[in-house]
């Protein structure tokens, strides 16, 4: 070999050297950390505003040019396809915690759905009826059905390539950050921990729990007790305090007119105290049960708190009803078994707050009743407001006053 050759083939060695050291771009560590992060957040941003908020519950509707980014970047980043994760979604909410939901922690074990999720999910995708029923509405066009249905490897591929041609080696470290990110977070985190530990701001009728008030990290999932109350809401946040940056990327979309909302959470409004609760009333209360309750919650807490401090005055035990003061609030299906003996003994140690149990479940009988006309449950109400007016109770009272100030 000459001494031209043998310096063309070392200068392409040390070509071949510093390319697998840097990449195209040269980045160190930490500048390619920084952009890690930044594509796994476009990740789950796609995630909760495409397939979670658009393509699963319509909450808004995409431009064209939005939802194609959005099907492109999952397409390279998970290699997820749209009509496979929108029906397995649905399915989700169709038999929440019931037998047939696809990654309930309490039907397959928090262990299995946090570690094992992505598993859960790639094994629903196979089932056609889920598909097949689940799945409507999802995009059938040409780019679906010749590049992204049935070539999720090569989109994960041409991402590997990309990431090693910007950073490198370290380009094979992002690339598999982005492969796990999904399968953690959404498999794992919200799927899992999301219907296991948290605080609940409703009374939904599943065990969804909000796993943070700060909706950053995974998108605003963490708002999952929210979500699972107002399933068809484009915004995951309800309380003051809490944030969801899904919603904040949504309104920036909205902005520039790349997307429309469709539904956000209902608000019950307020106004002048009306003599009596009319069918208005009613209307209001039933449009806004679930935040009815939350409002009923917040008075049984502060009657319970009332009832420690008398308690505490006339130093009496007060072990069992701090026990479970914590339930007497949740609905009877959501208490343990080994709570309800404790809530019987407080329930018959302290009329107040049995008298508040028995109330908020004649309350919920309003919306809950089929058989009753429309007129007849205005009666109803009029006839709960007056008796709770009349209990004695001031938290009863200021409650059943503040109903009668509800419209739609």
């Amino acid at each position: 070999m000459s001494s031209s050759d043998s310096g063309i083939l070392s200068a392409v060695w040390d070509a071949l050297i510093q390319f697998l050291a840097s990449g195209l771009t040269g980045a160190a560590w930490w500048q390619v950390l920084i952009v890690a992060l930044v594509f796994t957040h476009i990740t789950i941003a796609s995630v909760t505003i495409y397939l979670h908020r658009h393509s699963a519950h319509r909450s808004l509707d995409l431009h064209p040019i939005a939802s194609h980014f959005f099907r492109f970047w999952l397409w390279m980043t998970t290699g997820m396809v749209t009509k496979e994760w929108t029906a397995i979604h649905r399915k989700h909410h169709a038999k929440c915690e019931h037998e047939g939901d696809p990654h309930s922690p309490h039907i397959f074990g928090i262990k299995k759905v946090f570690y094992e999720g992505a598993e859960l999910y790639r094994a629903e995708a196979k089932n056609a009826e889920t598909m097949e029923r689940y799945g409507h509405n999802t995009p059938n066009d040409w780019i679906e059905k010749h590049v992204y249905t049935g070539r999720s490897r090569l989109g994960v591929s041409l991402m590997l390539i990309i990431n090693v041609s910007l950073f490198g080696v370290l380009g094979l470290s992002v690339w598999a950050l982005q492969m796990a990110w999904i399968p953690i977070t959404a498999a794992g985190i919200i799927n899992g921990i999301g219907h296991w530990w948290g605080y609940r701001n409703f009374e939904a009728a599943d065990g969804s729990t909000n796993v943070s008030p700060w909706g950053i990290l995974i998108g605003g999932e963490e708002l999952h007790n929210n979500h699972h109350t107002y399933p068809t809401s484009a915004k995951l946040s309800v309380k003051p305090y809490e944030f969801d940056i899904g919603w904040m990327y949504i309104t920036m979309l909205k902005s520039v007119g790349l997307a429309s909302v469709k539904k956000v959470p209902p608000k019950m409004a307020y106004g002048a105290v009306r003599p009596v609760a009319d069918e208005k009333t009613l209307e209001a209360i039933i449009a806004n049960r679930y935040e009815v309750m939350a409002g009923y919650a917040r008075e049984m807490r502060a009657a319970c708190k009332h009832e420690l401090e008398a308690l505490k005055q006339r130093r009496g035990d007060a072990t069992v009803l701090q026990a479970a003061r914590r339930w007497l609030h949740r609905d009877d299906e959501k208490v343990p078994a080994s709570v309800k003996p404790q809530l019987a003994q407080v329930r018959a140690e302290h009329p107040v707050l049995d008298k508040m149990v028995t109330m908020r479940e004649e309350l919920r009988a309003l919306w809950s009743s089929t058989n009753s006309t429309r007129e007849q449950l205005a009666v109803d109400l009029q006839a709960w407001c007056r008796r709770a007016e009349e209990s004695g109770i001031a938290a009863l009272r200021d409650f059943s006053i503040r109903l009668r100030s509800a419209h739609a």
